[in-house]
């Protein structure tokens, strides 16, 4: 990619690699990485550094590498790394043979720890964490060095060397760069390079006792990987000067170029991962994989594909300014996406019975249906059309207002597929609730047939007697606002919950084609597109999830909200 016309239209990241391009060296690979701690699910804006590093490796022909940033035994777990490598996996993209860990360097980290001391570029320090802390300085006032900054190279050298050998418990010394401790970027104040932890590490298991520090470990392995661009959000470009500073002091030849991006803000909810847990350790939420959660596994089991998740990021670009992406956006990319692929069936989720009462007895009659209108490819379907059905109970009024054109008392409907009916008499219980309607079908009007007479209103509909009991879960947003996280009025996030973010309906009726349904989501007609959820369902028992509602409901609400924000 030499020709200037190639870079038009691509985002900052991709013409800074085009630039590169022109004047690298002939073979020269673009090599990228996505390098996350496996100490918690992967949530929406992972998926944004995902596509970003495998998509920009896909599209130059180099390397992306997935490493794991396992340089703290205490919070990290295999679990986490497997669930990790199902994410990477089920969004579409592949390492190869390019899965690495920052524990697979630990032995290069602490040789070029020894390296920046024999230099005189790091020291071990004594103070206590709380002394560091102290020592650090504030952003308006500078540092102070710490009195045992000055300690000789061969003092360094036995401290690091006993450090390493176990003779110090957690916390008692560290080993600092030595920098500058007035540097206005208070992450050149002499930043902590190794830690003691005294933990089994689930891959090194108890062979080092020492820990490199992140922003030590992250530089030397992507020079290590021979990394091209660091991509990296926003909240790290501080820590730049830092990275340079390890790579210059190291000399190495590979020298990887970091770029800051804006991560990616969600609105209606957080990503942090305390607050992610705390919503998980409180049962606020059912697990890591609630289909309410912003993580990848909880938008999988929801039922959003790979396929809108990549759209989604596309569509919210690359840039350095933070913003707030509207929830609609990323639920726009599942409706289009759910919406080519999802077949449609037929779904009654508040069930109100209606006998035909001039349907032949036990008759069952077959109609044909559409499994997707604009697709005849994806071929029809039979359903069974019997003397009692159910309908939705929002599809009757009995005082309806004057534009209501589904049942009401003397009222006419087409049934989807089938016949126009008219309600006939409403049957009640003893508090008057209406338990039935009594309703007359005219045979002269199935669908498809010479009759031409019409009817405003057409709804779905299924047997009473051939479709099959399921529980519903409609969920929406888990917050009630756009920026939970951040209330300028200081209230807990956990006081924005929204407390309509799940609707479990136990008395749903479904085709009964839908007890072989598998992963894909279908399209309950009029009323959202669904999923089999993975976890609880059963033989036996169907649960459906809803994936997304068939138009975005809060999109007038969302864009107030936001703009008053």
């Amino acid at each position: 990619m030499t020709d200037s016309t190639e870079s038009t239209g691509l985002d900052f990241i991709r013409q800074r690699i085009v630039s590169w391009l022109r004047t690298a060296p002939d073979g020269a690979q673009v090599v990228t990485r996505f390098p996350p701690e496996p100490n918690g699910f992967l949530h929406v804006g992972h998926a944004k550094a995902i596509c970003l590093n495998f998509g920009i490796s896909e599209e130059y022909g180099g390397p992306c590498f997935l490493r794991f940033d396992d340089t703290n035994p205490l919070k990290e777990d295999q679990a986490y790394a497997d669930a990790i490598m199902e994410d990477v996996r089920w969004l579409g993209f592949d390492w190869g043979e390019r899965l690495t860990h920052a524990s697979d360097y630990y032995q290069d980290f602490y040789d070029c720890a020894l390296q920046l001391i024999h230099t005189g570029k790091a020291y071990v320090d004594s103070l206590s964490p709380d002394e560091i802390r102290e020592f650090r300085g504030t952003l308006t006032e500078p540092g102070k060095e710490s009195p045992y900054r000055e300690r000789s190279v061969e003092e360094n050298l036995d401290l690091f060397t006993a450090m390493k050998r176990g003779d110090f418990a957690d916390g008692e010394l560290c080993l600092r760069a030595k920098i500058d401790m007035a540097s206005p970027n208070i992450n050149l104040r002499d930043p902590i390079l190794y830690r003691i932890r005294k933990a089994t590490h689930q891959r090194t298991g108890d062979e080092w006792c020492i820990y490199p520090m992140y922003d030590f470990a992250h530089p030397i392995s992507d020079a290590l990987e021979g990394v091209t661009h660091s991509l990296c959000t926003l909240e790290f470009e501080d820590h730049r000067p830092l990275y340079d500073w390890v790579i210059e002091q190291l000399d190495f030849t590979s020298r990887p170029r970091q770029i800051e991006f804006s991560r990616l803000n969600l609105a209606y909810t957080v990503t942090s991962k305390r607050k992610l847990a705390t919503l998980v350790d409180e049962g606020i939420v059912s697990g890591w994989d609630d289909p309410r959660m912003p993580t990848i596994a909880g938008m999988r089991r929801r039922g959003y594909t790979p396929g809108a998740i990549r759209d989604f990021c596309r569509r919210v670009g690359i840039t350095k300014k933070e913003n707030i992406i509207q929830m609609g956006v990323l639920e726009n990319s599942v409706r289009e996406d759910l919406g080519e692929v999802a077949p449609r069936v037929m779904a009654v989720l508040d069930p109100l019975k209606v006998t035909l009462t001039n349907w032949p007895g036990d008759k069952v009659e077959m109609v044909t249906a559409q499994n997707h209108p604009a697709k005849p490819e994806m071929g029809d379907r039979e359903l069974p059309l019997t003397r009692e059905i159910y309908v939705e109970r929002s599809d009757f009024m009995e005082e309806p207002p004057r534009k209501f054109f589904r049942l009401r008392p003397g009222g006419e409907v087409r049934l989807r597929y089938g016949y126009i009916i008219r309600c006939d008499e409403i049957v009640k219980d003893e508090s008057g609730n209406v338990i039935e309607l009594l309703c007359s079908f005219d045979p002269e009007t199935r669908s498809g047939s010479d009759n031409q007479r019409k009817v405003k209103g057409t709804i779905h509909w299924v047997s009473a007697t051939e479709s099959v009991p399921a529980e519903v879960r409609l969920y929406d947003r888990l917050f009630n606002v756009p920026r939970p996280d951040a209330d300028s009025s200081g209230k807990d996030f956990r006081e924005h919950l929204n407390p309509d973010s799940l609707t479990v309906l136990t008395g749903a009726r479904v085709e009964s084609s839908l007890t072989d349904a598998g992963p894909a989501a279908v399209q309950f007609e009029r009323t959202g597109y669904f999923v089999i959820d993975s976890k609880d369902s059963a033989p036996g028992k169907l649960v459906f999830n809803r994936v997304v509602t068939l138009r975005d409901s809060w999109a007038k609400l969302e864009k107030q909200q936001l703009g008053a924000g």
